[in-house]
């Protein structure tokens, strides 16, 4: 189980559930194709967007494996919603779960997805007491395997031509990290 303390705050942003007002931001990034390049969804329309808030809203804690930790990603400078973190519970008796971000490209560049998700994964290991967590990417997503690299997390795998998506082969890249790994890295931090 795990249910944290909301909002968790970073140096700039704030990582909370999802709420009704959200969903302009939200369809603002889901409804552009360079978002949904790298993604299993082609870009959403409004009433996509409004549906997949709803099950956003409902993942903001978890209950048993498999569920997913969703949360929005707000910029307390601009007090608005830039993207979205999100954290599964993969495996009770692995002590495991899974990573991924999305950001409006508009923040891209700025450091934001590395901020967001070195807050989830202290959440991950500190607070949920996870072994291991992975990112899983598509292996043309040079940008998103950089922040997984910034964070310290490992390569581990390229999969390759493993999925068919979209109506062509992709392959597949798998990064991760060790709560030794973590503590390492929080040790050589202080």
């Amino acid at each position: 189980m795990l249910k944290p303390v909301y909002p968790i705050r970073t140096e700039r942003l704030d990582l909370r559930p999802f709420r009704d007002e959200d969903l302009g931001a939200l369809y603002a990034y889901q409804s552009l194709p360079e978002v949904a390049r790298f993604l299993y969804w082609e870009p959403r329309s409004l009433e996509e967007s409004r549906s997949f808030l709803r099950e956003k809203q409902a993942a903001d804690g978890w209950e048993r494996e498999g569920d997913w930790l969703a949360l929005a990603v707000v910029w307390r400078e601009r007090a608005e919603v830039i993207g979205e973190i999100n954290l599964q519970w993969s495996s009770r008796q692995d002590g495991s779960g899974e990573i991924g971000y999305i950001f409006n490209p508009a923040y891209h560049g700025k450091g934001f997805a590395t901020e967001a998700s070195r807050a989830v994964l202290r959440l991950a290991f500190e607070e949920a007491g996870l072994h291991r967590v992975v990112g899983r990417l598509d292996a043309r997503n040079d940008a998103s395997a950089r922040v997984l690299e910034r964070l310290g997390m490992r390569r581990e795998a390229l999969l390759v031509e493993n999925e068919f998506v979209k109506g062509e082969w992709a392959s597949e890249l798998v990064y991760a990290m060790l709560r030794r790994e973590w503590d390492e890295q929080a040790t050589a931090r202080t």
